[in-house]
C-alpha cells in the first residue's frame, strides 16, 4: 500500500472529521474516548500483524527489502504510521506503514506479489478467527461486551473489537482499488501492467479511493463482505464447538 501523507489527504481527513461530528460521533466525548482508548489494542494489533505479514512473506519469498527495514517484527512502533493511526481513531479511516518490495528479488514475481498481497488480509482473517474464539470463551463465563465497571465486560469488549477490527481490514484491503491489497491482486491475476489505462487508474488511486470513502460507496461493499465473513467465523467456531 502506498503512502497516505500528503495535503489531499490532509484534507479528506477534515471533511470526514467534520462528517463525524455532523453525525454525532462525538455527542459524549467522554464515552468517546474510553471507547477509543478500549480499541487501542484492536487497532495495534490489526495493523501491525498485517503489516508483519506482507514484511514476512516477502522475506521467505527471497526478497530481503523488509527485512533490511526491520519491517519483519511484530513490535507496533515499526508499523504504526502515526498520522494513519490518528486518523483511523478519530474518523475511522487510516493506514499503517506499507511495507516495501523489490519484485525482482521473486523468483516468480506476478505469483509471489500474489502471495505477499494476500498475505495482510490472511493474518487479519485468522487473528479474527483466534480471537473469537477468546471472546467466545469470555462469553460463557459471563461477560458481556460493554463499558461497564465489570473487569471481564471490558476485556469481552477489547476482545470483540480485535475481531471486528481485523474483519474489517481484511474486507477493505480486498477492495480492488490502488492502493490497496485487493488491486495488486487482481493487477498480477490479469497482468493489468499491459493496458495504458493502468498507470492513469494506479496514479489517482487515492484520489478515487478517498472519493469512495466520502460518497459512502465503500461502506455498501464493505457491510456485506464484513457480514460474511464473520457468518464464516461463526460457522466454523459452531463446527470446532458442537
Amino acid at each position: 500500500m502506498k503512502r497516505f501523507m500528503n495535503p489531499f489527504t490532509l484534507i479528506i481527513i477534515a471533511l470526514l472529521f467534520a462528517n463525524s461530528i455532523s453525525g454525532g460521533r462525538f455527542s459524549n466525548p467522554g464515552e468517546w474516548f474510553i471507547s477509543m482508548l478500549l480499541m487501542l489494542p484492536g487497532l495495534a494489533i490489526g495493523l501491525s500483524l498485517h503489516e508483519f505479514a506482507h514484511a514476512a512473506v516477502a522475506y521467505k519469498l527471497g526478497d530481503p527489502t523488509s527485512k533490511n527495514q526491520g519491517r519483519v517484527t511484530i513490535n507496533p512502533a515499526a508499523h504504526i504510521d502515526p498520522l494513519g493511526f490518528f486518523s483511523l481513531m478519530l474518523v475511522g479511516f487510516g493506514w499503517g506503514r506499507p511495507v516495501q518490495i523489490n519484485p525482482s528479488n521473486f523468483k516468480n514475481p506476478r505469483r509471489d506479489e500474489i502471495l505477499v498481497s494476500l498475505a495482510g488480509v490472511t493474518m487479519n482473517f485468522f487473528v479474527a478467527l483466534l480471537t473469537c474464539g477468546i471472546y467466545i470463551f469470555l462469553i460463557s463465563k459471563g461477560g458481556y461486551p460493554s463499558l461497564s465497571s465489570s473487569v471481564i465486560d471490558i476485556v469481552t469488549y477489547v476482545v470483540l473489537w480485535i475481531v471486528r477490527i481485523n474483519v474489517i481490514l481484511m474486507v477493505f484491503n480486498l477492495l480492488p482499488v490502488p492502493p490497496l491489497d485487493g488491486f495488486s491482486i487482481i493487477t498480477e491475476l490479469f497482468d493489468l501492467r499491459r493496458y495504458n489505462w493502468y498507470y492513469t487508474l494506479y496514479n489517482n488511486g487515492l484520489i478515487i479511493l478517498l472519493a469512495l470513502i466520502i460518497f459512502g460507496i465503500t461502506g455498501v461493499f464493505l457491510s456485506g463482505g464484513i457480514n460474511v465473513i464473520l457468518s464464516l467465523i461463526e460457522n466454523i467456531w459452531t463446527l470446532i464447538l458442537f
